[in-house]
């Protein structure tokens, strides 16, 4: 009807078919106008808002060029929709800004106990591997001195190893939190979906070369000197090795739930797990006699169900963590830009307690049974401070490049991190070196196996004590996207920690002297960490940051 009667009124009189036209043309361009700035504008708005924008847009266009006479009330109606999405795009800004100023509140007192809140939780992600190789450790050397030095080689294959797929924790930590400053949920799902299937192929890999290369690996480890331990250390692996897949996955499930500042999903898993782990190991091995092999199966069963808590943890968010999609050559790009000096970063520091546990080895069966009790320990109070550089990796980025940077809250939240590293690193050393010392029958009766332990207290205590602040601040580095400097940094101290080691080895120091060693891989790490953050180029001072965006954009 509104056709008709344009076009009866365009016919009739020429002048105010003219004077009609002229109208109805200035309505369409400023309409057009109005409709394509509003749609360039969605673009950066939540995608909830974006979905009516077009279509409401398009029908007001054409209303305007059928009708003269809705013009005004069109572009009115218009103009309150870009005043009423401005209005929620500058709340939902206000809302980000509040919810980050909580934790860069410059009272250091209220940033410590923010920085617990979601630390202590998360703890238990990095906990869970440690506390079933120790529970494992306690209870076999209760029974047999052979398999309690069984499990030094048999533990760095099961758990060493598998810190060299540590940079598929951080990769998801880091994609998922891009993809939620995104608000954009499907690509969320999407990106677990493609770690997922990353974590499932490296861990059927893994299965495979257990499978068929561990016990070469495992030969090759011990040396000639120590052939009869191998039955039982490859028994422990092989056990061990069906649990990769469920492994790999759980840590991608367990990642992204620390990317949505979730930590209290891992801390469920920890006290299911460990309490898997902890009545498997003494049913089996104390009560039924199972020995290294009920060990093994008790820890691969607790690891199997972390794996699935943290699955059903991220279900519970509204993903679906069984969806994996196979990545695109573009996506696996990305990740490995993002992954190689993680993952260099990582294998350095694997392959130097790798290289510790061999030189053990080559000392006889005492004393690698010995330095396997105090290196678990090690591990142990280790993983405590690792929260403190996912803590770091997660919320620094925000003052290092987002919205709302300022270096001067960034560096804030460092000396808040460095000062928790500080003081959890004397409790941790005072604790870690008592339980040898004090208590060491808990983990062996055998006393020339306890005087070997007491060797090394003094070299334990000094290499603990400093190991959670240099977790916060690689975590810093990593957070700044410094990854060139991690991946050199961390592979230049293994290779002096390697020469050391072959040194004191030859030079016939012992145990001790390769403990000594530990201690300065550990403060070299520290200083070289501390050394580049208060540089005035790193990334807490230099206001150029072009590298760094750089690296985060390909790496995102």
């Amino acid at each position: 009807m509104q056709v008709k009667t344009f076009a009866n009124h365009f016919v009739s009189s020429p002048n105010s078919r003219l004077k009609l036209l002229s109208q109805s043309l200035t309505s369409c361009s400023k309409t057009f106008l109005i409709s394509t700035t509003l749609q360039w504008h969605s673009s950066l708005l939540p995608s909830r808002l974006c979905v009516f924008a077009p279509k409401d847009h398009q029908k007001r266009f054409i209303t305007t060029c059928l009708s003269s006479s809705q013009e005004f009330a069109s572009e009115n109606d218009i103009s309150d929709t870009s005043v009423s999405l401005s209005a929620e795009k500058e709340e939902e800004e206000k809302a980000v800004e509040v919810k980050t100023e909580g934790l860069a509140d410059q009272s250091i007192w209220n940033q410590i106990k923010e920085i617990m809140k979601f630390t202590g939780p998360a703890t238990g992600l990095w906990i869970c591997g440690p506390l079933m190789s120790l529970i494992d450790t306690a209870v076999i050397g209760q029974g047999s001195s052979l398999e309690l030095a069984a499990l030094g080689p048999g533990t760095v294959l099961c758990d060493n190893m598998s810190y060299i797929f540590m940079f598929l924790s951080i990769a998801t930590s880091n994609l998922v939190a891009t993809s939620l400053t995104n608000r954009d949920k499907n690509e969320v799902q999407h990106q677990i979906s493609v770690l997922l299937f990353v974590g499932l192929a490296c861990g059927f890999s893994m299965l495979i070369f257990t499978k068929f290369f561990g016990m070469q690996a495992l030969s090759a480890f011990t040396g000639s000197k120590n052939v009869h331990i191998l039955p039982a250390a490859n028994k422990y692996v092989q056990i061990r090795g069906l649990a990769w897949p469920a492994v790999l996955t759980g840590w991608v499930a367990q990642s992204a739930s620390l990317g949505m500042k979730d930590s209290w999903g891992p801390l469920k898993a920890l006290v299911v797990a460990s309490a898997v782990n902890g009545i498997g190991d003494i049913v089996l091995c104390r009560f039924l006699g199972y020995g290294i092999a009920g060990a093994a199966w008790a820890t691969m069963a607790s690891q199997v169900i972390a794996a699935y808590m943290m699955i059903i943890n991220l279900n519970q968010k509204g993903y679906n963590a069984f969806a994996i999609s196979i990545p695109l050559p573009s996506e696996l790009l990305a990740i490995f830009e993002l992954a190689a000096p993680v993952f260099v970063m990582m294998m350095s520091k694997v392959a130097f307690f790798t290289l510790l546990t061999y030189f053990a080895t080559s000392m006889g069966t005492i004393t690698l049974a010995a330095h396997q009790v105090m290196i678990q320990t090690l591990m142990m109070c280790t993983v405590w401070g690792e929260p403190l550089a996912q803590t770091a990796q997660s919320f620094m980025p925000e003052f290092l490049y987002g919205m709302n940077r300022n270096l001067a809250k960034a560096r804030m939240l460092l000396k808040s991190l460095v000062i928790i590293g500080a003081i959890l690193g004397v409790l941790l050393a005072i604790v870690g070196t008592s339980v040898p010392w004090l208590f060491p029958n808990i983990f062996t009766p055998d006393k020339v196996i306890i005087q070997e332990m007491h060797k090394v207290l003094g070299a334990y205590f000094v290499a603990l004590i400093v190991t959670p602040a240099i977790l916060s601040l690689e975590g810093t580095l990593l957070a700044g996207r410094d990854l060139k400097f991690v991946s050199f940094s961390m592979s230049g101290c293994f290779s002096l920690g390697s020469l050391a080691l072959l040194l004191v080895s030859g030079k016939g120091y012992g145990l001790p002297g390769c403990w000594y060693v530990l201690v300065g891989f550990q403060w070299t790490r520290f200083f070289l960490a501390f050394q580049r953050l208060l540089s005035p180029t790193g990334i807490l001072y230099s206001e150029n940051v072009s590298k760094h965006q750089l690296e985060k954009l390909k790496a995102a």
